[in-house]
């Protein structure tokens, strides 16, 4: 094999040889591809560089957003630890009187008792009967705000603590037109509730119900407020006179009289009802009409409601077209909202004021009214006595005239 005999130091020609066109490719290679290659790295390295910021920008950011008050996931469980202290089961017992299944003279013809001799049926005229609601206490001393409903027509009211001490309740008043009442323990240094306010809720708002439905004591419940300002004819409780809270939080028999709080844990409301049948329709009494009321019947025993004396509809372009059309109405009707008197009520402020039936509630004390649950709250803001400016029209003509309110009768027992 032949060696290269090259000195040392020195090229050997095939090394020489070789490297010359290495060189010729070599310098191309520096001046073009060099400078391409040489972007590219700026390139990228100016990429990582924005990157590194923006990153750094978003770790900032994640960093603030931590130090921020995180979301409480249990507000709910510490809602109903602070609270359910102060929420009492009520259980109520009546005596009614049974109808009988046959007239009272049905054994005393002669006929009849020769028939059944000795053994005449004894027919119970009267029986017990026991009902459970719930209640909150709203003073160290005792003092309970549950619904009228719950103790209506008792003769013994106990309460029952959730430490389950039970004392015997006293009524000290009862309002049925706003299905309120108030009972008075005999106890100092009761856990209270925080009461709040419910003219500042919104649909959608956290809403926590605790009480004893069926029985089942310290139960809570949890939803949202799904509506507000629902009238009693909507809930089918005609006979009441306040504007409802609706909550899908559920609400049963027993959940009467507790309360319906936010997420703060303060009572905004007091459940009250619900409709037969449907799922999720719970409703509260707002917690200002159920202080106001409470309060009444604390320093007084009871609650002077100022009414008119009217029955009244909403007036709808239906209505009107179809009374305006009826031959045999004497009414005439030319404007498109308001509040139609349907009938005054013999003896009422309506009456005393010369309302008549057929006239339209335009406005009342200036505000205008297109509902007639409007016209109930403006009466039921004012006090027994007060005088109200009401705008009408009858027959094509406006007028103004006073009326001064009354109290609202009681109902009769029995």
């Amino acid at each position: 094999m032949k060696r290269s005999t090259s000195m040392p130091g020195q090229p050997s020609p095939r090394s020489e040889a070789s490297a010359q066109p290495a060189q010729s490719l070599f310098k191309p290679f520096a001046v073009s591809t060099w400078k391409s290659l040489l972007s590219s790295v700026l390139l990228v390295l100016l990429g990582i560089g924005l990157g590194a910021a923006l990153m750094g920008g978003k770790g900032v950011s994640a960093q603030t957003t931590a130090t921020l008050p995180q979301l409480n996931l249990n507000f709910i469980a510490d809602v109903a630890q602070k609270v359910g202290p102060a929420v009492v089961r009520i259980d109520s017992e009546r005596t009614v009187r049974a109808p009988a299944p046959f007239p009272e003279e049905f054994f005393s013809d002669p006929f009849f008792r020769d028939f059944f001799g000795q053994a005449i049926p004894s027919i119970p005229r009267q029986r017990r009967q026991q009902g459970t609601g719930s209640g909150f206490i709203i003073s160290p001393d005792g003092q309970i705000i549950t619904n009228a409903h719950v103790v209506e027509g008792s003769d013994k009211v106990t309460v029952t603590l959730k430490d389950t001490r039970s004392f015997d309740g006293q009524v000290i008043g009862s309002d049925p037109v706003t299905d309120i009442a108030v009972v008075k323990i005999q106890a100092q240094n009761l856990p209270t509730v925080k009461l709040g306010r419910s003219e500042t809720l919104e649909p959608g708002q956290w809403a926590i119900a605790i009480g004893n439905p069926l029985g089942l004591d310290n139960t809570v419940t949890a939803g949202i407020i799904s509506a507000l300002g629902r009238s009693s004819g909507e809930i089918r409780v005609p006979d009441k006179r306040v504007s409802f809270i609706q909550t899908d939080a559920a609400i049963n028999p027993g959940n009467s009289g507790g309360p319906l709080l936010n997420a703060q844990g303060e009572v905004i409301g007091v459940n009250t009802a619900i409709i037969q049948g449907a799922q999720g329709l719970g409703f509260a009494i707002p917690i200002e009409t159920a202080q106001r009321v409470a309060n009444q019947l604390i320093t007084r025993g009871r609650v002077d409601h100022p009414y008119l004396g009217i029955r009244m509809l909403t007036l709808t372009s239906e209505l009107k077209e179809r009374l305006n059309q009826d031959p045999n109405s004497r009414i005439l009707i030319t404007v498109d909202q308001g509040v139609l008197i349907g009938e005054v009520i013999q003896g009422s402020p309506a009456e005393r004021a010369g309302l008549r039936s057929g006239d339209v509630i335009l406005s009342i004390n200036g505000r205008a009214v297109t509902t007639a649950d409007q016209v109930q709250q403006e009466v039921e803001r004012t006090e027994v006595g007060s005088t109200l400016e009401l705008e009408i029209e009858r027959a094509g003509r406006r007028q103004k005239i006073r009326a001064v309110t009354g109290s609202f009768p009681a109902p009769s027992g029995g």
